[in-house]
């Protein structure tokens, strides 16, 4: 028994390495990119954990839930070129961006002071509120249960969508002075009554809950992990808290007329944020609307299902 018993160790052994050898010259997974991939939207990328995928002057290593994200710009060309660099294989993917087609809008008759700040204590607040955003978009959380698909953060029509340049003609009502200022509206509006509920759209950590913001007014942060943070404008109610984890779904407050508004509605805006690079000039606003109906590809749906049941973490 003792010489069969090594030879079938022997045979053990020997099956170990050419198990192990066949693993390692089994192809990796083939890289793929989806997402909402228009003007103004979203690229998201699988490939093996540790590849680099680059896209528009932006590298990110991917980490150990095999996802890459990237916002693309209202101007963006087409088609993006993504490169994937393996460990085991180098590819380039080819993706057609469809083009933005944003209206022109005058708005007269606005008093003024909805628009700029202009007295000194309307200055003052409007200073102390842009640090107060500075520093949350400056926080940073991990998550990918966006990967699953955004929800609809309100129940209303959409009164304004993302993109369109409004010129502002009006006078101030606090000091008399006229007002001719160009912007782009650089979110998602839902035409809601005062206190209809707000829910998480996706999954994420709140890093802002300020229920007095100078032009936002009662205003929510909700970092959804990879760059992603919803912004949630001028509520009437805030039920979460800095550092809350909150699933989609939850309900994190109601919505309001707050802030410098023209009326009752919420406004919610997702801005990209470069997670390789610690300048935040580069980060930008995608349109929320195209979130709702993007094509992420199978393996980010695999890819959350995965760290959720083993508890990996991923990077930003």
């Amino acid at each position: 028994m003792m010489i069969q018993d090594m030879v079938f160790g022997v045979l053990l052994t020997w099956l170990g390495f050419w198990t192990a050898g066949a693993a390692s010259m089994a192809p990796s997974p083939e890289p793929a990119c989806a997402g909402a991939l228009s003007q103004g939207g979203l690229i998201v990328c699988t490939a093996q954990p540790g590849a680099t995928i680059a896209y528009d002057g932006t590298a990110q290593r991917v980490g150990d839930d095999g996802l890459a994200v990237f916002g693309i710009t209202r101007d963006a060309s087409s088609p993006a070129l993504v490169s994937v660099l393996g460990p085991s294989r180098d590819d380039v993917i080819e993706l057609e961006i469809a083009p933005r087609d944003d209206p022109f809008r005058v708005i007269e008759g606005l008093d003024c002071d909805k628009v700029d700040a202009r007295t000194p204590e309307q200055k003052a607040h409007a200073g102390e509120s842009w640090v107060t955003k500075q520093a949350a978009f400056s926080t940073f959380h991990a998550g990918n249960d966006w990967a699953n698909g955004f929800l609809r953060p309100a129940e209303g029509p959409a009164s304004s969508p993302f993109g369109p340049s409004r010129k502002y003609i009006g006078l101030s009502a606090v000091t008399g002075e006229p007002c001719d200022k160009v912007s782009i509206h650089r979110g998602y509006d839902i035409a809601t009554p005062v206190g209809t509920t707000l829910i998480a759209p996706a999954g994420g950590t709140v890093t802002l809950a300020d229920l007095d913001l100078y032009y936002e007014g009662g205003t929510i942060f909700l970092d959804h992990g990879h760059g992603l943070v919803s912004v949630f404008m001028h509520l009437s109610e805030i039920d979460v808290s800095v550092g809350d984890v909150v699933a989609a779904g939850d309900t994190i407050g109601a919505t309001g007329n707050t802030g410098r508004t023209t009326g009752p509605h919420l406004h919610w805006a997702v801005k990209w944020r470069d997670t390789t690079s610690e300048d935040r000039g580069g980060d930008f606003y995608i349109d929320p609307a195209l979130l709702l109906e993007a094509d992420y590809p199978e393996m980010a749906v695999l890819a959350h299902d995965r760290s959720a049941l083993d508890g990996s973490t991923q990077t930003p």
